[in-house]
C-alpha cells in the first residue's frame, strides 16, 4: 500500500482575516502569500505615484479614487483572490464598500519587491487580466522601469524607464514623469 500523501491546507478570507494584527499577506487560489515589508525606495515610489494620481483626480474632480497599499481588493466573487495592490485606482463606486473593492479595480500598479517579483510579473498579470483590470503597471526599481499592459484596447505591453513621461491609458491626460521620481 502507497504512502498518504500529506494534503495541502487551503486557506479562505477567513484565514487572511485572523492573520494577526500589522500582517500583510494576499490570498491567491487558496494559498497565502506573506508580504514582507517595503523598502524605502519602494515607499518613495508609492508616495509619488499616489501623489500624482491623487492630485490628478483631485483637480478634474472625477468620480474614480485611488488607494494605496494595504487597501483589500476582493477581485472576484468566489473570495478565492485577496489581493492587496500598492496603488488602486476604482472608477466605479458600486464596487467599494468599508471593507475595500469588491472587483476589478480600473487601474492597478506593483512596484516590484525582490521577494514579489513572480507575482507581480506573471501571476498577478494573469489574474487581472481575467478580471478585466484595463491597466496594469509594473513599476521596478531595480531595472528603472514601468511596464504597461493596456488591457482594455489589448495592446502589447509597453516598457518605460524612469526617464520618461508615461501615459495613463484609463485617462485622456494624465501623464506621470518618472524624471520626477526622486529616489
Amino acid at each position: 500500500m502507497a504512502p498518504a500523501l500529506a494534503q495541502e491546507k487551503f486557506y479562505t478570507i477567513d484565514d487572511i482575516c485572523s492573520l494577526p494584527e500589522g500582517s500583510k499577506a494576499e490570498l491567491i487560489d487558496g494559498q497565502i502569500y506573506h508580504i514582507a515589508p517595503p523598502t524605502r525606495n519602494h515607499q518613495e515610489i508609492l508616495s509619488f505615484l499616489h501623489a500624482a494620481i491623487y492630485n490628478y483626480l483631485s483637480k478634474n474632480k472625477g468620480e474614480c479614487k485611488v488607494y494605496p497599499a494595504p487597501f483589500a481588493v476582493f477581485l472576484f466573487a468566489d473570495d478565492s483572490k485577496y489581493l492587496e495592490p500598492d496603488i488602486s485606482v476604482v472608477c466605479d463606486r458600486n464596487k467599494l464598500n468599508d471593507h475595500g473593492c469588491n472587483g476589478a479595480p480600473d487601474w492597478i500598479i506593483e512596484i516590484v519587491s525582490p521577494g514579489s517579483r513572480r507575482l507581480d510579473y506573471y501571476t498577478k498579470l494573469s489574474l487581472y487580466r481575467s478580471a478585466n483590470v484595463r491597466e496594469y503597471w509594473i513599476v521596478d526599481s531595480m531595472k528603472q522601469t514601468t511596464l504597461v499592459y493596456d488591457m482594455e484596447h489589448d495592446s502589447a505591453p509597453a516598457i518605460y524607464s524612469f526617464a520618461d513621461n508615461v501615459k495613463v491609458n484609463i485617462y485622456e491626460d494624465l501623464w506621470i514623469d518618472f524624471r520626477k521620481l526622486n529616489l
